[in-house]
C-alpha cells in the first residue's frame, strides 16, 4: 500500500485539534520539515501523556501497538502507534519519556516543553513543530544512522 502521509497527517492534526490535545511533530517528520531528505518512516507526534487515552477510542481501528510502555535501544516512553492509509503515526507521551543518551551512555528524563515549539505550515496546516535546537540535542543524543544522515543537513 502506497503510504498516503499527507492524508494521515491531515487527519490525526484534525483529531488532536478537535480534541484540544497539545501536540508538537518531532523525529524525522520534523527533521524533513527543517531541510533532511531522507526517506520518511512515520510521523512522530508528542503530547502530554495523558491524553494519548483521550483519543484511544477514536482512532482504535487503526492502532497497531499500545498505548503502552514502549521501551528499546533508544526510548522509554509512552506510545500508540497508528496505521492510517499505508502512514504510521507515532503518538507519544512526552512526560515520562527518557531517551538513551549515547554519548554518556546512560538514560535521561527528557525536559519536552510545548512552550518552545516552532510555528510551521506542512500541508497547509500551522502546527507545532519541535524547536530546531531541540530536535538536533535530541538527534544527537540518540545517534542512531537515520540521525547522523538528518543532522548533516540539519547543521549545515
Amino acid at each position: 500500500m502506497v503510504k498516503k502521509t499527507k492524508e494521515a497527517f491531515t487527519w490525526i492534526i484534525n483529531i488532536l485539534r478537535k480534541h484540544k490535545i497539545s501536540f508538537q511533530i518531532s523525529g524525522g517528520f520534523a527533521a524533513n520539515i527543517y531541510g533532511s531528505n531522507r526517506p520518511l518512516a512515520d510521523i512522530d507526534i508528542e503530547v502530554p501523556d495523558e491524553e494519548i487515552f483521550k483519543i484511544q477510542n477514536i482512532v482504535k481501528k487503526y492502532i497497531i501497538y499500545g498505548p503502552k510502555k514502549y521501551k528499546d535501544k533508544e526510548f522509554d516512553l509512552l506510545l500508540m502507534t497508528l496505521k492510517y492509509k499505508g502512514q504510521e503515526i507515532d503518538i507519544c507521551g512526552i512526560n515520562s519519556q527518557k531517551l538513551f543518551n549515547k554519548q554518556r551512555k546512560k538514560w535521561t528524563q527528557e525536559k519536552n516543553d510545548l512552550s518552545k515549539a516552532t510555528k510551521k505550515k506542512i500541508y497547509n496546516h500551522i502546527v507545532p513543530v519541535i524547536s530546531l535546537k531541540d530536535l538536533i540535542s535530541y538527534k544527537k543524543k540518540i545517534s542512531r544512522e537515520v540521525d547522523l544522515q538528518d543532522l548533516k543537513k540539519l547543521t549545515k
